[in-house]
């Protein structure tokens, strides 16, 4: 089932994460699903399943992937819950491609719609209704009233929908205590908070198991047809080099982005993938041909970053690739707000008062160690900072581009999926320093 709202902030991540709990507590396997690029939520997902999180994005991956990496993700569970992104149509511009609705149709998944009742009764039932009918397409088999007030208002939203002909599956009362810190337009990453989100994500299970009838959410996700087609398959994707190498993912409390799927192409291409935490480890794992860092919020531990001289200095002398995105990038700068950084990358990067972010259809410039010139590549961008990338960017797309590249780097702002670039794995492992030069 798919966990929809009219908008943003409206409670679906309250309700999917309650409910992955909720369900996964009665003994249910239960697969979690992200629609959209987002990172943070798919955390917490893994919290509240103790499986990997995933993201169906069709912009990223293509819509053709979006059936066989739900397959790959769900296999071996009972059921799978979709977690949608803003409102249930809101796509990539002024159409819906990559919305939760795309995404709905393309899993023939049934809608749950998460609707804020607070400051309205009878009119919840225009808005359900409303969104029921806009596209035909997409089935929206019941809600989940949130924030409502009391019994009486409860009574009179019940009503209205009944009469609307669209049943209740809960009702879910105001309650400070399941809030989550936010940062951004997102949750604070499940991995900055260890205990306290463990602690949050029970509790929001227990939230949804005494508001919402989870027989009949389950009953609904059984209405799902049965999807054609094989399940993604990493090692369909890549050819396994020879001889097998280590590559070094930058992960811990300041590097919390990253897809499942990304890892699983690594080691199907023939990496022995090893974590590192930059803000503790003072060496790379020993052995390691190449360094993937990703995504995070680094200007929150850049003083610990900074702090940590040497790991700096190990990363600034490693001769092998590297593939970095956005805090990664950021992280290979000489400075970030004036705190030392690595320097492999000749810039000083600094936070700014807007938030960058959307969609990119990109054109690589030239050839790095993942691009080659004139190759398209999908992405995102989410940042509050800024890394002038002078005057010749590694990607440009409409209304801007940035980029470092050189056939032993590549980082950028933008956020890639490889899944929908496996080459890119492909390329990072085959230009991985071999074991026999391993220092």
């Amino acid at each position: 089932m798919v966990i929809a709202a009219p908008s943003s902030g409206s409670g679906k991540t309250t309700v999917a994460t309650g409910l992955m709990a909720a369900l996964r507590s009665r003994g249910l396997r239960v697969s979690p699903h992200k629609v959209g690029p987002d990172y943070i939520d798919p955390g917490y997902h893994a919290l509240a399943t103790g499986r990997p999180g995933r993201n169906l994005d069709p912009w990223l991956a293509g819509e053709e992937r979006v059936v066989p990496l739900f397959r790959h993700g769900a296999a071996g569970c009972d059921v799978a819950v979709v977690e949608g992104v803003m409102g249930l149509f809101d796509g990539k511009g002024e159409t819906d491609f990559a919305s939760t609705a795309h995404v709905a149709r393309l899993l023939d998944a049934p809608v749950v719609l998460v609707v804020d009742a607070a400051r309205q009764s009878r009119s919840v039932a225009a808005v359900v209704h409303g969104f029921a009918t806009f596209d035909p397409r997409v089935r929206v088999g019941g809600v989940v009233l949130n924030r409502v007030g009391s019994d009486r208002h409860e009574a009179l939203c019940r009503a209205a929908l009944a009469a609307a002909g669209v049943p209740v599956l809960g009702a879910i009362r105001r309650d400070d205590a399941v809030s989550t810190p936010s940062r951004h337009l997102g949750l604070v990453p499940a991995a900055e908070r260890e205990a306290e989100a463990v602690a949050s994500v029970a509790r929001l299970g227990e939230l949804v198991t005494r508001s919402c009838d989870l027989d009949a959410l389950v009953r609904l996700a059984r209405t799902a047809p049965a999807l054609p087609g094989a399940p993604w398959d990493p090692a369909a994707e890549v050819a396994a080099r020879p001889d097998r190498t280590v590559v070094a993912v930058a992960g811990g409390a300041a590097f919390t982005f990253g897809y499942a799927e990304h890892v699983e192409l690594l080691r199907a291409a023939g990496a022995d993938v090893a974590v590192f935490d930059p803000l503790r480890d003072e060496a790379l794992p020993e052995g390691a041909g190449a360094l993937v860092i990703g995504g995070g919020f680094p200007e929150m531990y850049a003083t610990e970053l900074a702090a940590n001289e040497p790991l700096r200095k190990h990363v600034a002398d490693f001769d092998g690739p590297i593939a970095a995105e956005c805090a990664g990038l950021l992280y290979l700068c000489r400075s970030l707000d004036g705190r030392p950084m690595c320097g492999r990358v000749p810039a000083e990067a600094a936070m700014t008062p807007r938030l960058v972010l959307g969609y990119r259809d990109a054109r690589a410039m030239r050839s790095s160690l993942l691009t080659r010139a004139g190759e398209r590549f999908r992405g995102h961008e989410f940042h509050r900072t800024a890394v002038p990338s002078g005057a010749g960017p590694l990607f440009r797309w409409e209304g801007g581009g940035d980029g470092f590249g050189d056939p032993m780097l590549t980082a950028s702002y933008l956020h890639l999926h490889w899944a929908g670039a496996p080459a890119l794995a492909q390329r990072l492992v085959s230009s991985s320093r071999s074991p026999s030069v391993l220092r």
